[in-house]
């Protein structure tokens, strides 16, 4: 066996790992598998003959490909919602929808959603070093910082995840019990059990992101816009609750990628109104935490 077999046989066995640490850092399958399999093209390029711990140089590479990967995105923040939508859609196609799914379930789509509104060098050394024990001293060249400034950069990084699942006070958890009968009616098709978590003068609003992606500007026949809404239940598939702003709305998180979010305003035990914000500055103001059960 030459030596390119026993490295493509190692790597294999380093695969599965690999694309847990891109999934995490990128919240999409489709790039943790582009991520993986640039690894292996620097492997099979470069050789691994003077390598003696090659779990650890495999992660690093992947790590640097990743944090290039979230850098590019970062840069194009100022990209419109039709291009992003248009992005997501590819990935959706490009994957396995069930592989999607199960890797999101195992991470946690409000850890992702929490993750991807960190920094990219935060985001890389929280994920290195809480989720995958890797040294502050061998994350720290990936990033270009001190193995203190890499600490620090986690230590951040971990008071906002861990901020992001609070223990909810009675307020919160009464918001909560409305948003969930709301999302179970709507999954459920269930026309009658929605109508009767919309208060009578119901009103929802979508800023205009949404409006150009289909979305009504404003509906105030909570009838018509649940016989509506109940149509397109499917498209909710990504939706979790959240708290936005300190109240529990609903957040549409493709991969852990926030493309829009539901803010609920609730009286008296019903969902008075819903505003439907998907302009990507006003999303990256809002404090979005994921919320436990």
């Amino acid at each position: 066996m030459d030596e390119h077999d026993v490295l493509a046989r190692r790597f294999e066995q380093d695969r599965t790992h690999l694309l847990g640490v891109a999934y995490r850092m990128l919240g999409s399958l489709a790039e943790a598998e582009d991520a993986v399999q640039e690894s292996w093209l620097r492997l099979s390029r470069d050789g691994a003959a003077e390598v003696s711990n090659l779990t650890g140089w495999l992660t690093t590479v992947v790590s640097r490909v990743c944090l290039d990967m979230l850098r590019s995105r970062e840069s194009r923040r100022e990209e419109s919602l039709d291009t992003a939508f248009a992005r997501t859609s590819r990935d959706t196609t490009a994957t396995s929808p069930a592989d999607e799914a199960v890797l999101a379930e195992s991470v946690g789509l409000a850890l992702l959603v929490v993750l991807n509104a960190l920094a990219p060098a935060e985001r890389l050394a929280f994920v290195l070093h809480d989720m995958f024990a890797m040294p502050f001293e061998e994350i720290a060249p990936i990033i270009g910082k001190s193995p203190a400034a890499a600490r620090q950069l986690a230590s951040r990084a971990r008071r906002r995840v861990r901020g992001g699942s609070p223990r909810m006070d009675g307020d919160v958890a009464e918001q909560r019990r409305v948003v969930d009968a709301f999302v179970g009616a709507l999954r459920a098709g269930d026309f009658d059990g929605l109508i009767a978590v919309l208060d009578p003068d119901f009103v929802i609003r979508a800023d205009a992101f949404a409006a150009r992606s289909g979305a009504p500007a404003e509906v105030r026949d909570p009838r018509a816009w649940a016989r509506g809404a109940i149509q397109y239940a499917h498209l909710q598939r990504f939706a979790l609750p959240a708290l936005i702003d300190g109240a529990v709305g609903l957040v549409v998180a493709p991969r852990g990628r926030l493309n829009r979010v539901l803010i609920f305003r609730i009286a008296e035990g019903t969902v008075a109104s819903i505003d439907v914000v998907a302009d990507p500055e006003h999303l990256q103001r809002l404090d979005v935490r994921g919320i436990s059960s």
